[in-house]
């Protein structure tokens, strides 16, 4: 009786513990997110400000699509975790399960009665006392992890349909933003571009310096006056699209090559909006850099996009802050590739780069100083 008692105490050690966070509950707040994002792209249709409300109802797509990679990511490590975690323990659940199988067939009389008589018995039942509250809680605790590993693994067969919903609303919010973008003529303008100097200075431009350097010729019908200065908001302007740090500036990229700007690693498709109101001094094909859009914030600064598939507005135009100015280029990731790579622990590649690069007095300037940067990139 001893010898089982012993064993059953060894089989009670605990699990450790599981993480802080709850994927499960990440993952459903995520799909909620997706189904509010749908209800607020039918608003959108009605809204007096269509391009406000389909920016808006854009971001929060694609936030819950961020999310919900997330949440798939995270349920399916924890997943892995409680499974490795009880296989590891099947030896001593198999042992407890013994134990407790000796103890319920041997007959009542016997297990009452200890070879050592009285005293023993009762040492024997006060031990029992003692590890059968532990015993339910130990049961307990199995159950839970089993429940939960049906729960992360029911979650992940149906996000299947989530995923699928989401896309599709993504692409239409897309599609009806272009559109919006397209109708909209409520937006003030500071210059009428010059076609033919464009050309010029785009046939005859090197570098994006000798570019920057030339926008302010091809202009006319310039209003005076500039955008209100922005120098208090320095170092605290958002990033104009959702993604991490790949490059910071002076970095090298694989071909050696280091640009003065940062480079951001995005999302396909990810839309990209503009950090504070500016005036768009250019946009198009340029050099190597992809689609480019030029910005104006202020006087004498000018923030660089490079790397853009698509590019919303008209040369002069002066855009509210948050507008969108276009977006990234590549193909969304199918419901089916965003699962797979879920379950091996990875998110969906970050595949497409923006590059970012900031110009005062027509010297380029670390972005860092003008965008909320994470430290650790």
């Amino acid at each position: 009786m001893i010898r089982a008692l012993a064993l059953l105490a060894l089989c009670l050690w605990p699990l450790s513990l599981v993480a802080a966070t709850d994927p499960a509950t990440a993952a459903r707040a995520a799909a909620k997110a997706l189904e509010e994002a749908a209800e607020s792209l039918a608003q959108a249709k009605s809204a007096r400000d269509r391009v406000k409300a389909l920016t808006v109802t854009l971001k929060a797509y694609e936030d819950g699509l961020e999310a919900m990679r997330d949440g798939l990511r995270q349920a399916a490590l924890q997943e892995a975790r409680l499974t490795q975690e009880l296989r590891a323990r099947e030896a001593e659940v198999a042992q407890l399960l013994g134990v407790l199988q000796s103890i319920a067939s041997a007959p009542t009389p016997v297990t009452m009665v200890h070879p050592d008589g009285p005293t023993g018995t009762a040492r024997a039942g006060m031990l029992l006392a003692d590890v059968t509250p532990a015993l339910n809680a130990r049961a307990l605790e199995l159950r839970t992890k089993l429940e939960e590993v049906q729960t992360l693994r029911t979650l992940q067969q149906s996000a299947a349909d989530t995923l699928r919903r989401g896309l599709e609303g993504v692409q239409t919010a897309r599609a009806e933003l272009s559109q919006a973008l397209a109708d909209r003529k409520d937006l003030p303008r500071r210059f009428t571009e010059d076609p033919v100097k464009t050309a010029i200075l785009i046939s005859s431009t090197e570098t994006l310096e000798g570019f920057a350097s030339g926008l302010y010729d091809i202009t006319n019908d310039e209003a005076s006056g500039s955008l209100p200065d922005i120098s208090h908001r320095k170092g605290a302007l958002p990033l104009p699209v959702q993604g991490r740090v790949l490059l910071r500036a002076g970095e090298s990229d694989a071909a050696g090559i280091a640009r003065p700007g940062v480079v951001l690693a995005t999302r396909p498709r990810a839309l990209v909006s503009t950090p504070t109101a500016a005036t768009i001094r250019y946009l198009g094909p340029l050099l190597d850099y992809g689609n480019v859009m030029i910005l104006e914030p202020q006087s004498g600064v000018l923030f660089v996009f490079a790397g853009l598939e698509t590019v919303y507005g008209r040369a002069g135009q002066v855009l509210p802050g948050g507008s969108p100015v276009g977006l990234m280029g590549g193909t969304d990731a199918q419901p089916g590739t965003i699962l797979s790579e879920a379950s091996d622990g990875a998110g969906t590649q970050a595949s497409e780069t923006l590059y970012i690069e900031v110009r005062q007095d027509n010297v380029a300037v670390d972005p860092a100083a003008w965008f909320k940067m994470k430290k650790d990139g």
